[in-house]
């Protein structure tokens, strides 16, 4: 269930999303802030362990986004916490207007309530979409959704897996794939996007789809995103 990363940070894996066949690993990254409440970035599936284990934290203020695409769970967190807020990456309110949305993330956190402790970037010029970058500082760690991914090669055969080692997502180590690499159609936004990234004393590298980085954080993105800066 909850898993402690360092203090005042957890991490959940979530159960398995299937896209055209492909078996995504999901993961829900909790931060508790100074004043208690809790950030949860990118609800995945709400188990009843996965609350109790919740709850138990704190009470749930923030209930965040990354991207467009991350928006599966969001209505049972929704219902289940109605007192927390709702944060949309770009794109998420035109593809959810069933939700009912309190802000917006912005590129930059200042003002929002954690803007002291968590940190964040829109890394934009991407036609896929904009994903949200955010950084806990106290645990000097940086998560990523969708912009950096492994699978695992053991749950995909046939013609997904031939896919899958030529969109770059089954190498030895995480990596952007191939067509989030193809649609950022503006490299200038996107290098402005980078260079505050790799300035954040990063750590860790948590991503939703692939194994933690526990150490030099700062190293791997640099050599992840070394295809950006060409």
């Amino acid at each position: 269930m909850l898993q402690l990363l360092d203090e005042n940070i957890w991490t959940a894996a979530g159960p398995q999303v299937r896209v055209l066949g492909f078996a995504y690993p999901t993961q829900t990254v909790v931060i508790r802030l100074k004043d208690g409440g809790l950030f949860i970035w990118s609800p995945t599936a709400l188990t009843p362990d996965l609350r109790a284990a919740v709850d138990a934290l704190g009470p749930v203020r923030h209930l965040v986004s990354p991207t467009a695409m991350h928006n599966l769970f969001l209505a049972q967190w929704q219902a289940a916490y109605p007192d927390a807020r709702l944060y949309a990456p770009p794109g998420l309110r035109q593809r959810r207007p069933d939700l009912a949305f309190d802000a917006d993330l912005e590129d930059g956190a200042t003002g929002h309530p954690w803007a002291d402790e968590i940190d964040q970037v829109q890394f934009a010029g991407n036609k896929i979409a904009v994903e949200v970058v955010v950084f806990h500082k106290a645990s000097a760690t940086v998560i990523f959704a969708d912009l950096i991914q492994q699978l695992d090669p053991a749950t995909l055969s046939g013609w997904r897996k031939l896919i899958a080692r030529l969109d770059l997502m089954t190498g030895p180590e995480p990596q952007t794939p191939r067509k989030f690499r193809l649609a950022f159609t503006d490299r200038k936004a996107a290098r402005a996007a980078l260079a505050r990234i790799t300035a954040w004393p990063a750590r860790r590298v948590l991503m939703a789809h692939a194994p933690p980085v526990m150490e030099d954080g700062q190293a791997f993105l640099t050599r992840t995103f070394a295809w950006l800066r060409g």
